[in-house]
């Protein structure tokens, strides 16, 4: 282990729910929840009073209102977490050097190197008390010296706390927790080390690497090391510009719209799949067609935070249809997703039923187990040949 390093986690508490706020304060103190409207619906953010009650992100609500008669639901509004989302990240920019974006509410924050001349605990609070000032959310964080250690000590933080972990005491301040507080723990394995009498990650410790290997693969190593307070990972720089694209070179120059359109749906679904693959969501779309004279023109929107299909297919088609004006032959047809975060593409599916996250689901298990070929939308069906290659 490093013991040079020291690293904060910044959690903007309950997100969601905390820009709801800002926008009614009526709201505050009262059990809300952030999701679809209808009892077919999912919750996607929940406030710490409704918390109380049971309701939990990824709930039902159908569920979350039997748990809690008085919860208010409001319709969620990705546009405007995202412009927060944004906001945060040109403060903690403007502060430090190095910084890793994990999600669309959490920082990882380099402050190694400060001790030696304002001191890592008081920039840290510093920043907490600038991000605050300036974009009215709530911030919890962490500070010891990796990344696993500040996110457990985040989390024990919260809500609207902080948590230093002094150098030399990180096993020491995860023994006494619940295995489920490791972040590598899901409820598979979180089930299997019960089974085993595990319950606290002092005695997951104490399990011999070989044992962890039989039980969990390679991850059993990893988990092992992290369970004694060692992680070694390191901050990935952020760079919100990072992309992923595809295009069709087509093999006869084409004017028609339709058949345009189908291909501009198949390639958008295409890279969506990959971004809910990598666990990614995109903020910017950009449409590129190539005339057959072989000029080049480009249209591109900053959009909410997503990586759904139907959200990227509407706005790709909006897009396509504001850049194609010449109607004249095209050679080529693209489009590519920038201004990436780590996250998960439910985030913004509020007016969705439980039932089509299921679906979202089990279409891309299926394209994993199988192929992204075996299933694509109508819009995009075609039985031509084509000449498709993937940029990153």
């Amino acid at each position: 282990m490093n013991i040079n390093r020291h690293i904060a986690h910044f959690d903007l508490d309950s997100f969601f729910v905390s820009v709801e706020l800002l926008k009614n304060s009526k709201l505050r103190g009262k059990p809300i929840a952030i999701g679809g409207q209808s009892d077919r619906g999912v919750i996607t953010c929940c406030s710490y009073e409704a918390r109380k009650f049971g309701v939990h992100s990824a709930m039902p609500v159908k569920l979350a209102r039997r748990l809690c008669p008085q919860l208010q639901l409001v319709r969620g509004d990705m546009d405007s977490y995202s412009k927060h989302s944004r906001l945060v990240t040109e403060i903690v920019a403007s502060q430090v050097p190095l910084f890793e974006k994990s999600s669309i509410d959490e920082f990882y924050i380099d402050m190694t190197g400060m001790d030696r001349f304002y001191g890592c605990a008081r920039y840290t609070v510093e920043l907490r008390k600038t991000i605050e000032r300036e974009s009215g959310l709530n911030v919890s964080y962490g500070l010891s010296s990796n990344k696993l250690i500040s996110k457990v000590a985040t989390n024990e933080a919260k809500p609207h706390g902080q948590l230093q972990i002094a150098f030399g005491e990180e096993k020491g301040f995860l023994a006494p927790l619940a295995i489920e507080k490791m972040p590598m723990v899901g409820a598979k394995t979180s089930e299997l080390l019960r089974r085993m009498g595990v319950e606290t990650i002092s005695i997951l410790s104490q399990i011999p690497v070989e044992m962890m290997v039989n039980l969990l693969g390679k991850n059993g190593i990893a988990l092992s090391r992290k369970a004694n307070g060692i992680d070694e990972t390191p901050i990935v720089p952020y760079h919100e510009q990072r992309s992923i694209g595809t295009e069709h070179t087509f093999e006869t120059d084409t004017i028609d719209v339709q058949a345009l359109q189908r291909d501009l749906a198949r390639l958008t679904e295409k890279i969506a799949f990959e971004l809910r693959s990598t666990n990614k969501l995109t903020g910017c779309v950009t449409v590129k067609i190539r005339y057959s004279d072989f000029q080049t023109e480009t249209m591109q929107s900053v959009i909410p935070y997503t990586a759904a299909d139907h959200v990227l297919l509407t706005k790709a088609k909006e897009l396509f249809t504001k850049l194609y004006k010449r109607r004249q032959l095209l050679r080529l047809i693209g489009v590519r997703f920038s201004h990436l975060i780590p996250g998960n593409y439910q985030t913004n599916l509020f007016e969705d039923t439980h039932e089509t996250v299921n679906l979202y689901q089990a279409i891309d298990s299926i394209k994993q187990q199988f192929g992204e070929q075996l299933l694509t939308r109508a819009a995009g069906f075609t039985n031509s040949k084509r000449n498709i290659s993937s940029k990153k």
